[in-house]
């Protein structure tokens, strides 16, 4: 088993749960200052720790998974772990920096109640882009089957330890897209990158359009892959420029021969990033999702 779904059984046990908030509310709290003085101060808020805080077994796992880093005198978990409802997911560390960071926060609680209030039965499914795995995963005990892809390595690591940490059966691949999706889909859903990232970080570039174009290459691509009855539900965002969705044209432009919902979630949502001057000119972004199935 993946020392990190070992690890994140131990804190379970030790009845460790964290809510995982947005980035600003991360640095605000981080800023009070402070060492950890429990395990939801490592594993969920990333603060530092002397060596021997931890219990022994702990510190060994974490150690094993790779996820202890040095800092100065103290240690830090590079690794953090979320609930979801029944789940426990294992992600990257605050701040999510490096290219390949695997994010989880308040999109992912958005998306899962999507996909728990649209979503009652399924057959086969694919999570494109997953992540952490936590929308397929969150989908496995109404499914066939669930297929946890991700262009991103380090994604795709995150996710199989997550299925096995939650007793799940999922296929975890690299993928980009639908590339390396196996067999027939009942169902696609998504929740990828969705800003104009100047880093390039996986978890945020949603690529040209600022931030929209790998949003409607998903959908197009899976409409493509869908049968007849197949659906498909993207959960994404939308500059919004003279009060229009960005994203909408594009995507009405796939949904011939399905039927198909488009409406806004969150009106919102990152409003920092319009300070950027790639920003300027939008409103505002506001997450949106898609619920279209082939006729």
């Amino acid at each position: 088993m993946d020392p990190l779904a070992i690890l994140g059984r131990a804190l379970r046990d030790e009845g460790y749960s964290f809510v995982t908030p947005t980035p600003e509310t991360h640095r605000r709290v981080l800023d009070r200052g402070g060492e950890a003085r429990g395990l939801r101060d490592v594993f969920g808020w990333s603060k530092p720790f002397a060596p021997g805080f931890l219990p022994r077994r702990i510190e060994a796992l974490l150690d094993s998974a790779g996820a202890l880093r040095r800092d100065g005198a103290l240690l830090r978990s590079t690794v953090r772990f979320s609930s979801l409802g029944p789940l426990l997911c294992a992600h990257s560390a605050y701040p999510t920096v490096e290219s390949d960071a695997v994010f989880f926060g308040p999109d992912t609680y958005r998306f899962a109640a999507l996909l728990d209030a649209r979503i009652q039965r399924a057959g086969s499914v694919a999570d494109v882009g997953c992540g952490s795995g936590a929308g397929g995963l969150l989908l496995a005990p109404r499914a066939l089957s669930v297929q946890l892809l991700d262009v991103n390595p380090q994604a795709v690591r995150f996710a199989r330890a997550n299925a096995e940490l939650n007793g799940l059966p999922a296929r975890a691949a690299e993928s980009d897209v639908l590339s390396a999706a196996e067999g027939p889909l009942d169902l696609i859903v998504a929740n990828p990158p969705y800003l104009a990232d100047p880093l390039q970080r996986a978890y945020r570039d949603g690529g040209d359009d600022l931030g929209t174009a790998l949003s409607v290459r998903i959908a197009a691509e899976a409409l493509r892959r869908l049968g007849p009855g197949g659906r498909l539900v993207l959960y994404t965002a939308t500059p919004v420029v003279d009060g229009e969705h960005l994203i909408r044209p594009a995507l009405e432009r796939l949904l011939r021969h399905t039927r198909w919902d488009y409406r806004e979630l969150d009106p919102d949502v990152f409003g920092e990033e319009l300070d950027r001057p790639e920003y300027a000119g939008v409103e505002r972004i506001a997450v949106v999702a898609l619920d279209a199935t082939r006729l």
